[in-house]
């Protein structure tokens, strides 16, 4: 596709990843416990609604967000919604400490902090905050609930930060490191590319949101693909191994796999 020079090119992930829900709205994309469903068209409405509430509490390009919240399908919205509107999203583990969240919170100087309850190092910096508790509602639920879907898109370039990700601090304190919209895309194109995601393919997902892995790698390769995944909340042996049986990839760590084989059934064939 050729663009006249005068044109504005989006080249923000969130354009990309739009493009793929637009494409497949009824398909179904997080495949939640007690057999809900949220589709694309679903999803992304409700990241939508979140890039709005974000955008009255003024979040705009550059602007950081921090995120300490468990893990659910709104908080999966959250950081659509940041990447919609050109914020800068900072996911942080739910078992910091008070002492190492007045750190990390000092470190990324956010705008807002989302997290599962208040946070008292959050309001002694004057921070704004929303909460997300672990049944996927709270108090961004509830204003998410109160404002359309349309859509608030900031254009943003490639080279933009998108996200900072805090290292484990193993050789001293934890240091952000900035990530671009180009940085996800291209290893999110690179990574379906090499393991063949389509959208027949079925992800379990049990990892942890607030790092690489569960975050980027794994959603990245599903909303790109259209494809869907069964999102679980935490790793439990038994939902993983049930779960398996509907799916056709498994994102784990080393521990994941250990465990799964250490029982005594796994690898048996269902009657």
């Amino acid at each position: 596709m050729v663009h006249r020079h005068d044109e504005k090119v989006n080249e923000g992930l969130f354009s990309q990843l739009n493009s793929v829900a637009e494409a497949n709205p009824n398909k179904a994309c997080l495949l939640l416990d007690r057999g809900e469903v949220l589709t694309y068209a679903e999803l992304f409405n409700l990241a939508n609604r979140v890039a709005t509430v974000l955008t009255s509490f003024d979040i705009a390009n550059g602007d950081r967000v921090t995120a300490q919240c468990e893990k659910t399908p709104l908080t999966v919205a959250l950081y659509l919604a940041c990447l919609q509107v050109g914020a800068i999203y900072v996911p942080l583990n739910t078992a910091y400490t008070a002492n190492e969240l007045a750190y990390f919170l000092d470190d990324a100087e956010p705008k807002l902090y989302v997290g599962a309850k208040s946070s008292k190092e959050a309001a002694e910096r004057g921070i704004e905050q929303l909460l997300i508790t672990a049944d996927g509602t709270g108090t961004l639920w509830d204003r998410a609930r109160q404002v359309d879907s349309s859509k608030v898109a900031a254009n943003c370039k490639a080279d933009d930060v998108a996200a900072i990700l805090y290292t484990s601090g193993t050789t001293g304190r934890s240091k952000g490191a900035m990530l671009t919209h180009r940085n996800l895309l291209s290893n999110a194109l690179t990574l379906n590319e090499i393991w063949g995601f389509d959208q027949s393919d079925v992800l379990v997902h049990a990892l942890p949101i607030y790092h690489v892995h569960g975050l980027f790698v794994a959603i990245h390769c599903v909303l790109l693909s259209g494809s869907a995944m069964i999102f679980q909340q935490r790793f439990n042996v038994d939902d993983v191994h049930a779960a398996l049986m509907r799916a056709t990839v498994l994102m784990g760590v080393p521990t994941f796999y250990t465990r799964l084989l250490a029982t005594a059934d796994f690898g048996k064939a269902s009657v």
